[in-house]
């Protein structure tokens, strides 16, 4: 039974990744239909404080521990590093650039989130042992199927005539109608979405520790994230008719993604941050765009290409590689407790005899 409880969270990240894939093409919807996106932010994230707010009520209500100031400026703070903020300069970020462009960015998470984990002791690199290189290389891995896989093309596999005319005309028309600077500050600002997605893995980790409630601690984000889009999005327009969604699909794709996305899909990360770490966690970001793209062929009709092949395959050998590094890992940890207790018994044992002989 232990050996299926070790493979709980790479199931949960697995489910969370495909929630998130059926987001993303709900997304690209609620662009094309020009959403305001701090008002998109602001819904989803008031459904998803009121969807978990009676859940953690009932399910944590005697195992939650006081709820001090400090651990609400750490939940303030998260909800600006990974709600309000990093979602807001995504959905700018695809609005100057493309959401295959802004992919790029996301699939390097793992790689920032790891290199900033170093500093923090949250995770170490022991080049001497298996575990250690296997997690270094299979970062590596993942960043150059990620890159493959936004960058490069290759020839159709798939062809859909109708929608393959469509979309060349669409993209002729973005690329001249999009200027250099746009697209330099589009990158700018994906790069600092990226940053903040990356701390809030390594500050997911800090509040696990200090306040160990998935739900309650998700749903305290979520409302001050929903707080905090709401004031921005009156500070920059104060029109009234921003509020109101123009089709039905854009309601119930905000109702999908605070369920779903904002909602428990947080708790599940939450709680992979908690048991594998936040590197372990951010591992499994470039499935998205996986996942995306085998939704997006049979449903939205998307042109399948050799290098989305390609570079889906380099991710999931990249990420098996830090997997195994990762499980390797925590399974040497009771090993080297044993026998670090074995000595300390046999020092004692040894002691005690030294004492008997004596006279």
């Amino acid at each position: 039974m232990k050996r299926y409880v070790e493979w709980y969270p790479i199931f949960v990240m697995l489910s969370i990744d495909f929630a998130f894939a059926i987001s993303n093409i709900l997304l690209k919807k609620i662009i094309m239909d020009g959403m305001n996106h701090l008002v998109f932010i602001t819904y989803r994230q008031s459904v998803s404080t009121i969807f978990l707010a009676p859940i953690a009520f009932f399910l944590e209500r005697n195992t939650r521990p006081k709820l001090t100031s400090r651990i609400l400026c750490y939940l303030f703070l998260s909800a600006i590093v990974g709600a309000s903020l990093t979602q807001y300069l995504f959905l700018l970020g695809i609005q100057y650039t493309s959401a295959t462009f802004a992919c790029a960015f996301v699939n390097m998470v793992p790689v920032i989130t790891f290199l900033m984990a170093l500093p923090f002791g949250l995770e170490t690199i022991n080049t001497k042992d298996r575990s250690g290189r296997a997690k270094v290389i299979g970062t590596l891995i993942c960043l150059g199927g990620a890159l493959l896989l936004t960058f490069y093309k290759g020839i159709p596999l798939i062809h859909f005539s109708d929608q393959q005319t469509a979309s060349q005309s669409m993209e002729e028309h973005n690329s001249s109608s999009k200027r250099k600077e746009r697209w330099i500050f589009g990158s700018l600002i994906l790069f600092a979405g990226t940053l903040l997605w990356s701390s809030w893995f390594l500050l997911q980790s800090n509040i696990g520790k200090k306040y160990p409630c998935q739900y309650s601690s998700t749903v305290i984000m979520t409302f001050f994230s929903a707080i905090q889009s709401a004031i921005l999005t009156f500070s920059i327009n104060r029109r009234l008719s921003i509020w109101i969604p123009k089709e039905m699909i854009d309601m119930l794709s905000v109702i999908y993604t605070g369920l779903i996305g904002s909602g428990l899909c947080y708790v599940g990360m939450s709680w992979c941050v908690k048991k594998r770490g936040p590197v372990f966690t951010a591992a499994f970001s470039p499935l998205v765009q996986v996942m995306a793209a085998m939704l997006d062929v049979p449903f939205l009709h998307e042109q399948l290409n050799l290098g989305s092949v390609m570079g889906s395959v380099i991710v999931i050998v990249g990420l098996y590689f830090l997997l195994w590094g990762k499980t390797k890992e925590i399974q040497k940890v009771p090993q080297e407790t044993a026998e670090k207790k074995d000595k300390e018994l046999r020092f004692q044992v040894h002691e005690s005899n030294d004492e008997r002989a004596i006279p």
